[in-house]
């Protein structure tokens, strides 16, 4: 099922495994749909719920992993279970980095962290990790030689304290099922029906679970957007789905594509954002159809610093909710958790409530804890009466007033404990003569999934963590090039591409009201030396305002090549940024440069024992040669240099100028 942003797919999954629930086509013990976060999960399952279907399983592939493999463990191995790892990996993997002598620092630790997590992920063992970094030209924070050793020494070291990450997870359920056939038989038995969500975000041992899973069989629905693809970085990828077909031939495509979410302007701002994507597979192109009532064109602004951007966004906010939109119906979504300051500061001056999504788990909050064992107490002695009553008698008694009290904290205490009493109203609408201790069970079911409830609080998210989530209101801030795109995706166009449809995503969180702004600088006392994202070209409306960037010839070079050096035109592709002139204008590389700065990268990739390409493109070696930076500002100012790679070989590649030049 190819599923556009907006266009129902979840009602889909649900009434899908309902009608074959009621046809008689499987039990709903034999159901299981699997998805990739917790979030998703719980909707799935509360849905089933609301349509009778109570038996059927809905989990993340590891959850679901996690279930099986402690099921078959005793079958498998025999001895005591391994622990799965919470929250000590980084110190494992330091450990390991500490014994090779890399470093240790916390920053580089996630990246060696993240390195390992792919590779798992993309069933790459620690000896083909070198091969297979060079073939994909990744990007390591390290040299690959030494990032496999670390993978090595991580896994020696995790296995002999008996631990599991979650990776694990799904190798070894996989390993169960594929190397034991009475495993696999009773597995299969047990399960005959399966449904996958967000099907292009699956990866390699994912996807090798799942054909372990079905063992040759093909009842199986799989639901996907490859125009949604924002985790190849780990390992994530829409081949299988847009592949589908050819191991299937007998599988029917449905094709969703009217949009059941956004208005006809949001609708229409997000096609053409993923129209103006390159090198999209034919499976991808799903036009979205606006099924909903006009609504407002989206806002687009320019803004001359962040703190401005962020002020001018609460202002607009504080309207919306004087209009009526409930706080927890508005977003603010930026690329990365760093920006997310300004806009805290913006709000928490304007008086408005927010939430940081990412920031502390809901069911781990001090007066969640609380309610959580004062409802458990009231449920062991079984009163009776209506349960939306009881729940509020009860989480009285542990502050939630009548009315809304005064001050930031306790405000939000108050609706995190309403928070639960909305969930009670939930159960109660779908369960009839729903109890206490359905409830609480209810809770605790949400807990270990990480399903909390929605918290009354304008959210702030990144563009990644809104995935799956959407709101009336959507505020995209700081749509500035180097931002969106980011700007280490700068010389690989696929890494643009998928900035782009990161962007896509974040269009189609919005139902009703869409904003999007950028900044010029910084800070209030910054140079203005910034440009608006490249993916806002075209989508501008021309009398706008902020449309004088785009027209104005006379606009200043900046850090990410606002304009032609030589022509002064606006420059908007990726490689006229790298180059720091348009396409029309002559290329003026200096050929006998361009051959030494070759060499002398050929020798430094031999030396560090990685890929020429990861210490530099040949399209920022073009750059160099052509505008032949004499000092290390000039140097910089060509995209795709940034500090660690200034810092790295920034001195080397002046001399190779300098001795050019003589």
């Amino acid at each position: 099922m190819l599923a556009g942003a907006g266009t129902g797919k979840t009602r889909t999954i649900t009434h899908r495994i309902a009608y074959l629930v009621r046809s008689g086509h499987v039990s709903a013990g034999q159901v299981l749909a699997v998805t990739f976060t917790s979030r998703a999960a719980g909707e799935l399952r509360t849905r089933l719920r609301g349509l009778g279907v109570e038996a059927a399983q809905a989990r993340t592939f590891h959850a679901a992993a996690l279930r099986q493999l402690r099921y078959f463990w005793p079958r498998v191995v025999g001895d005591r279970q391994w622990d799965l790892i919470e929250g000590n990996k980084l110190r494992l993997v330091g450990q390991a980095a500490n014994r090779l002598g890399l470093p240790t620092e916390v920053e580089v630790l996630r990246d060696l962290t993240s390195e390992i997590e792919w590779a798992k992920a993309s069933l790459i063992g620690p000896d083909d990790y070198p091969a297979a970094v060079a073939r994909l030209k990744r990007d390591t924070p390290e040299p690959a030689e030494r990032i496999a050793e670390l993978y090595r020494g991580y896994e020696r070291t995790k296995n002999e304290a008996q631990l599991l990450d979650f990776d694990d997870l799904l190798l070894h359920t996989t390993a169960a099922l594929e190397g034991h056939r009475a495993v696999a038989e009773e597995f299969r038995d047990r399960y005959r029906c399966f449904v996958v969500d967000e099907y292009q975000d699956v990866t390699p041992a994912q996807q090798r679970l799942l054909d372990a899973w079905l063992g040759g069989r093909d009842d199986l629905t799989v639901v996907g957007d490859a125009n949604q693809t924002i985790y190849s970085f780990g390992g994530a990828s829409p081949r299988p789905l847009l592949e589908f077909t050819r191991r299937f031939p007998e599988a029917t495509v449905v094709r969703l594509e009217r949009d059941y979410r956004s208005t006809p302007q949001v609708v229409s701002l997000a096609n053409r954002v993923i129209g103006a994507a390159r090198g999209r597979p034919a499976g991808s192109r799903l036009q979205l159809i606006g099924q909903r009532p006009d609504g407002p064109e989206p806002r687009f602004a320019e803004y001359d610093d962040e703190p401005a951007e962020a002020a001018a966004v609460a202002v607009r906010i504080r309207a919306l909710l004087d209009e009526g939109v409930p706080a927890s119906e508005i977003a603010v979504l930026y690329r990365v958790n760093a920006q997310s300051e300004a806009y805290e500061q913006a709000l928490s001056e304007a008086g408005i409530p927010y939430l940081v999504r990412g920031g502390e788990r809901f069911f781990q909050r001090q007066e969640i804890r609380q309610a959580m064992s004062a409802l458990r107490t009231a449920a062991a002695e079984e009163p009776q009466g209506e349960l939306v009553s009881l729940c509020r008698r009860v989480l009285a008694r542990v502050g939630l007033s009548e009315q809304p009290p005064a001050g930031g904290s306790a405000r939000e205490r108050w609706d995190a404990l309403l928070a639960l009493v909305e969930v009670a109203e939930e159960l109660a609408s779908t369960v009839e003569g729903a109890t206490l201790g359905m409830f609480v069970a209810e809770l605790d079911q949400r807990a270990s999934a990480q399903h909390p409830p929605t918290v009354e609080g304008v959210t702030l998210a990144s563009l990644h963590a809104a995935k799956g989530l959407e709101w009336d209101a959507v505020f995209l801030v700081g749509l500035a090039d180097g931002t969106v795109p980011i700007q280490r995706a700068d010389g690989d166009d696929d890494a643009v591409e998928e900035e782009r449809r990161l962007f896509y995503v974040g269009v189609t969180r919005a139902r009703e009201h869409l904003s999007l702004s950028w900044a010029l600088s910084r800070h209030p006392d910054g140079r203005r030396n910034r440009r608006r994202s490249r993916f806002l070209y075209g989508l501008v409306p021309e009398n706008h305002p902020a449309s004088r960037v785009a027209k104005s010839a006379s606009a200043k070079p900046t850090k990410f090549g606002a304009s032609c050096r030589i022509c002064a035109r606006p420059l908007i592709s990726t490689m006229e940024v790298k180059l720091g002139r348009c396409t029309k204008c002559p290329a003026d590389v200096d050929e006998h440069l361009l051959d030494r700065l070759k060499e002398w990268r050929t020798e430094r990739a031999k030396e560090l024992n990685v890929p020429a390409f990861v210490v530099f493109t040949d399209s920022t070696l073009v750059a160099i040669a052509e505008q032949r930076p004499a000092d290390t500002k000039a140097l910089v100012g060509i995209s795709g240099i940034g500090a660690s790679k200034l810092q790295r070989f920034g001195d080397e590649v002046l001399a190779v100028v300098r001795d050019a030049g003589a």
